[in-house]
């Protein structure tokens, strides 16, 4: 059987992750930003001329509402942290599901400059990732002994050896993809708890309420000191 435990050891060692220190300060354009995302996740792609994001991914993002319109078609380092995070999202949440979760931090601290930003997010959720992989290469190294301690009964001892390591590899993929299984559908059920995001039309007819509201309120605060003064 393959040292699977030597594959997942080589990817953690080489994975690199994207630290807001490496994201100019300076906003980017689109060639500039998808250059700048397949430099940094080169370790994750699986075959060479994988792109880690493309022109038309990050346009259809912010047709959604994934992602806030870039400014005269320049995306900012806040930008390209949301990308991160969708980068990572997208191969176990839905458009739907990312849009739901990135939503209230996009309204929140999406450009924001007074207290918590989401640079300051991103590293919080970031200090975390060493943890995880240590705790994910416990996990697999388990759960691959638990393989190769397997197929030992009676009926597979006829088997070619080939064979036998054949099976405890299918083993430990199928405990691995069950694992994924449940975590995938234990996000998703924290996920349907959240609220329905607001589509840009609605934000935009809130935004217009709230403002006649202030306005009226405002009209009626004049004519009460106009009335005051007579």
């Amino acid at each position: 059987m393959m040292d699977v435990n030597k594959i997942l050891e080589n990817l953690i060692n080489n994975m690199s992750l994207i630290s807001p220190d490496d994201i100019p300060n300076i906003s980017l354009y689109m060639d500039q930003v998808t250059t700048f995302m397949d430099n940094h996740l080169y370790s994750v792609k699986r075959f060479e001329d994988d792109k880690a994001l493309t022109k038309t991914m990050i346009n259809n993002y912010a047709k959604n509402d994934l992602l806030p319109s870039p400014e005269k078609k320049k995306y900012t380092k806040d930008h390209v942290l949301l990308l991160t995070f969708i980068y990572y999202f997208k191969s176990v949440l839905s458009i739907s599901d990312i849009k739901k979760l990135l939503q209230p931090i996009s309204d929140k601290f999406f450009l924001t400059n007074k207290g918590a930003n989401l640079e300051d997010i991103y590293n919080e959720v970031e200090s975390y990732m060493s943890s995880i992989s240590e705790s994910v290469l416990a996990d697999v190294k388990s759960k691959s002994d638990a393989a190769n301690q397997s197929f030992t009964d009676e009926i597979f001892k006829a088997l070619p050896t080939k064979d036998t390591d054949y099976l405890k590899l299918f083993k430990l993929i199928s405990m691995l993809c069950f694992d994924i299984y449940l975590k995938k559908q234990l996000i998703e059920s924290i996920v349907d708890t959240l609220e329905e995001p607001l589509s840009k039309a609605e934000k935009e007819k809130l935004a217009k309420k709230e403002m006649e509201a202030r306005e009226k309120r405002l009209k009626k605060e004049r004519e009460e000191r106009e009335k005051f003064k007579k």
